[in-house]
């Protein structure tokens, strides 16, 4: 199948590797001229042949401007999946603006970060079914062997929705196994950490990739000295716990969860200080000065 590929950064360049692995004919298209394979948009739609099928892999501040210049140059039939991290809520406006010229869309969760050009992709889809048939010969190419590692969530937006979802869900995963080996290194018992971490990643029911990523990061630097305890947050954290105030949800792992990224910022917690003065105030407590 013919694909044209907007966007070739950590996880675009690896996709467009697995699919041309797989049989594919992947034509591409980066802002930087050494990675791309034509030199703008209309390029790259010149060369696809109808009816045309566009992935976007871009970041989400710039996907409504590259939908909407792709909207100019497409024609009906055509076929544009968005398969960013963008708002799930900015999906049917885009998916409107583009079936006004009969021009389809999806929206594409894709999980597998930079192992997925060897380990094969999670792809959580939105939109309607016809779009979906017509792509899975790309989608089977990106998932890994067997049955698992895809859905069609729903209409559009259920994909983005979907991967809100799960990356909250990641959050609130990495915050446990963080605060867990941060307990480990604490405690006079324990003399092998990175060893009870690995020991974990067979049997045992908290066993997971993240796990063994984790594991994996302390034999290449055993007490993370390298690092900083700074984590940013990419957005779905955020939008997940927004969802989850309008649906009245109890998200309580996950929203601490990013409350910790926001806390991992503060070089001198503002709020810390405020609760050291209580103390000293009501109490006489000590405080560092």
């Amino acid at each position: 199948m013919q694909l044209g590929l907007v966007g070739l950064g950590r996880m675009g360049g690896n996709m467009r590797e697995r699919l041309r692995a797989a049989g594919h004919e992947v034509i591409a298209f980066d802002r930087d001229a050494q990675l791309s394979d034509v030199p703008d948009l209309a390029a790259l739609v010149a060369a696809l042949s109808p009816p045309r099928t566009l992935w976007l892999m871009v970041p989400a501040d710039v996907t409504g401007d590259v939908v909407e210049d792709l909207g100019e140059l497409l024609a009906a039939d055509d076929l544009v999946i968005d398969g960013g991290n963008s708002p799930y809520v900015e999906d049917g406006p885009r998916a409107r603006l583009l079936a006004q010229r009969e021009i389809g869309y999806l929206d594409v969760g894709v999980s597998g970060g930079v192992w997925g050009r060897a380990e094969g992709y999670a792809l959580m889809v939105g939109g309607e079914r016809r779009y979906v048939k017509r792509c899975r010969p790309i989608f089977d190419a990106l998932t890994p062997p067997g049955e698992l590692g895809f859905v069609h969530a729903g209409p559009v937006g259920a994909g983005h929705y979907t991967k809100m979802v799960h990356n909250g869900i990641e959050y609130g995963l990495m915050q446990a196994y963080a605060e867990g080996y941060e307990l480990l290194t604490k405690a006079e018992l324990v003399d092998d950490v990175p060893g009870v971490l690995r020991s974990w990643q067979e049997g045992s029911v908290v066993r997971s990739w993240l796990l063994e990523l984790l594991t994996r990061a302390l034999e290449e630097d055993p007490e993370l000295a390298s690092l900083q305890g700074y984590a940013e947050d990419t957005g779905e954290g955020r939008w997940m716990v927004d969802e989850a105030v309008r649906l009245a949800v109890p998200l309580n792992a996950i929203t601490a969860s990013l409350y910790a990224r926001f806390a991992s910022r503060q070089e001198d917690s503002p709020a810390m200080k405020a609760v050291a003065a209580l103390r000293r105030q009501f109490g006489g407590h000590a405080v560092r000065e």
